[in-house]
């Protein structure tokens, strides 16, 4: 244990070193220079082999492409429950299936919709529908999707159409001050 000493930094110099550098990069350079005073493996090589979380997220285009042979929607019917089935929606996320459960339980035929993401880090959703038995939950989430197009269809001419009035009125308000 003496022969390792010199090579230390006293603590002076480490209390000195604070200022611009942090104590982890300190303590990782002391545990470099034990380690290989010991014999052992160098430990930045050792940290290069370890997967940074950066490298455990997927990529972003695979949050959205669909995979060869792989389906947007998958329905299983729930045998447990009468008029109830299961959708997996894959590369979607709460957003898709926040706007579907909501607009599904306006819907007075669906007694219960509701969604839950297995995993933050998989773009995947399961939604469950149970219907009165009037409407299978197949027919029930297509009008769900079709009233959803229709609403933000609407939503979108509205907000058109008073994005540019304030522009109108912003120009023309412009035009009067500069016109003085």
């Amino acid at each position: 244990m003496s022969s390792l000493e010199p090579d230390l930094p006293p603590i002076a110099h480490f209390l000195s070193e604070q200022t611009h550098t942090s104590r982890f990069a300190h303590m990782r350079r002391v545990s470099g220079i034990l380690l290989s005073k010991m014999g052992l493996a160098n430990p930045e090589a050792a940290h290069r082999d370890r997967p940074s979380a950066e490298e455990n997220v997927p990529n972003r285009f695979e949050l959205f492409l669909l995979g060869d042979g792989e389906k947007k929607v998958t329905e299983e019917t729930d045998t447990r429950i009468p008029s109830t089935s299961v959708f997996t929606f894959n590369k979607e996320d709460h957003t898709l299936g926040n706007m579907l459960r909501a607009r599904l339980l306006q819907s007075p035929h669906v007694l219960f919709s509701g969604y839950k993401v297995p995993h933050p880090l998989f773009s995947t959703f399961y939604l469950r529908i149970q219907t009165d038995g009037t409407m299978t939950p197949r027919q029930a989430l297509v009008q769900a999707c079709k009233d959803l197009v229709t609403d933000l269809g609407l939503l979108s001419r509205e907000f058109t159409k008073e994005w540019e009035l304030r522009k109108m009125v912003g120009e023309s308000m412009d035009g009067g001050l500069n016109g003085a």
